[in-house]
């Protein structure tokens, strides 16, 4: 586990299963159309529960740069943030689609005044993007929103397995630099 301070928010770092963490919200690289068919959003809706994927449904087509919330089902997190993406399942994206997700899904967070939500690495399946260049990208927005994210405490990121763990902690690094 690393962390490290940015303004009042302490950001974790660390290796796990992001449909295991115990916090206010868990971040879903949705697709627009809200179906949660594969990666991070096929495990939510498969240890959640179909309800989730019904739930966030009702929303669709939600575009990139906007988030929704929907109850968290059999999760221990209490709501699941669906960031979009991508528009179509299985899209590749850039990297700007990237900060669009993790700006929607902080900003969301803050609005309902949750104190704590975990990121997966957004974009870094499917989508095509390195989960350093994911990590590092989320970070930034973070620090560039940190001062309209009153309410939020802590932010884990976590990481699928050691490799991506290791990738994480570069990427904190190399944000360090800057």
């Amino acid at each position: 586990m690393y962390v490290l301070n940015i303004g009042h928010i302490k950001v974790v770092i660390k290796e796990g299963d992001i449909t295991e963490e115990d916090v206010d919200a868990i971040v879903n690289p949705a697709n627009s159309l809200m179906i949660m068919g594969g990666g991070v959003a096929g495990a939510i809706k498969r240890k959640g529960g179909e309800e989730i994927e019904r739930e966030a449904l009702k929303y669709a087509p939600v575009p990139v740069g906007k988030a929704i919330a929907t109850s968290a089902g059999r999760l221990k997190a209490k709501y699941v943030i669906h960031a979009p993406t991508m528009e179509r399942p299985a899209m590749r994206i850039d990297i700007s689609n990237v900060k669009k997700a993790a700006t929607a899904a902080l900003l969301l967070a803050s609005k309902m005044k949750l104190k704590s939500v975990a990121f997966p690495a957004l974009g870094a399946g499917v989508g095509g993007v390195s989960i350093r260049d994911s990590i590092t990208t989320i970070l930034s927005t973070i620090k560039l929103h940190e001062s309209e994210l009153e309410f939020l405490k802590e932010v884990r990121l976590v990481a699928w397995g050691t490799k991506a763990y290791e990738e994480f902690v570069a990427a904190v690094k190399e944000f360090h630099k800057h």
